[in-house]
């Protein structure tokens, strides 16, 4: 159960993935410039791809189970340092050179994710329990924006240990957003939207909606973490947008004027 708190208003979760950063994707540029307008922004970032090269060049197999990516002691290692180290300051770096300040963390700074294991068979991978947003506000109230990669610490909100633990990317944000609380959740990945049995886009979605898709058979891989996430930002009275991050000017259409552009809303 994720900590809650004061509505801090304007607060935008935004979670990025590395196959929406493309060469024709914008979305960097649109967070610098609405950082600038104003805008308070919370970024958490995946990097799959990038952590699949790096255990290759390791030799450290890479294995899914259930969705989500087995992770031993030596894929661990790995994994903390390719997204708190190699895909994070990336991240900030390309920021900063846009003139966005920006600052990174990872969950397990200032105890920000406390996660307990799912099962044996996932190894080092953590399903959130506790969620403190301290961390993450002090960045963005310092007029910031909030760089967080998904590791937390294994524990919950009274016993931690020193074990790092590897969190789906998808699921962070929506425990973060939720835990804010935020105004509202932004998915920015390589689909247009949350897609019917005929692959046309689901403009918007109520949340016994969404739970009816979690229990069909209409959606699958990566968008099912997406939609459990903006079920649960939900619950703290947040709105998810799922939209694509590959087209040009996305993230600025999607704050402009969330009802035109091309996108699921969840609410």
């Amino acid at each position: 159960m994720s900590k809650t708190s004061t509505r801090s208003s304007g607060i935008s979760v935004i979670k990025i993935g590395g196959s929406t950063l493309g060469s024709h994707d914008t979305s960097l540029d649109d967070i610098a410039a609405l950082h600038r307008e104003g805008e308070r922004i919370v970024v958490v970032h995946g990097g799959g791809a990038t952590i699949s090269e790096w255990l290759d060049r390791h030799g450290v197999e890479t294995r899914f189970v259930h969705g989500l990516r087995a992770t031993d002691e030596a894929a661990l290692d790995v994994v903390v340092a390719v997204l708190a180290g190699v895909v994070n300051k990336h991240l900030v770096a390309e920021l900063e050179s846009r003139g966005a300040g920006a600052i990174g963390l990872s969950g397990a700074d200032g105890g920000l994710l406390r996660a307990q294991r799912y099962d044996a068979e996932l190894g080092f991978v953590g399903k959130v329990a506790h969620v403190e947003p301290a961390p993450l506000l002090n960045i963005v109230e310092s007029g910031s924006i909030a760089v967080m990669a998904p590791i937390a610490v294994e524990g919950d909100a009274a016993v931690t240990s020193a074990q790092l633990l590897n969190v789906n990317a998808d699921t962070a944000a929506g425990e973060v957003a939720a835990a804010l609380p935020a105004e509202r959740l932004i998915f920015l990945t390589d689909v247009a939207g949350v897609l019917d049995r005929e692959g046309n886009l689901r403009a918007k979605l109520s949340v016994s909606e969404a739970k009816r898709l979690l229990r069909g058979e209409t959606i699958s891989g990566g968008m099912i973490p997406k939609l459990e996430s903006a079920v649960r930002a939900a619950s703290a009275g947040v709105s998810t947008l799922v939209a694509d991050g590959r087209e040009e000017g996305t993230l600025r259409a999607l704050l402009s004027d969330p009802d035109t552009a091309t996108a699921t809303r969840i609410d």
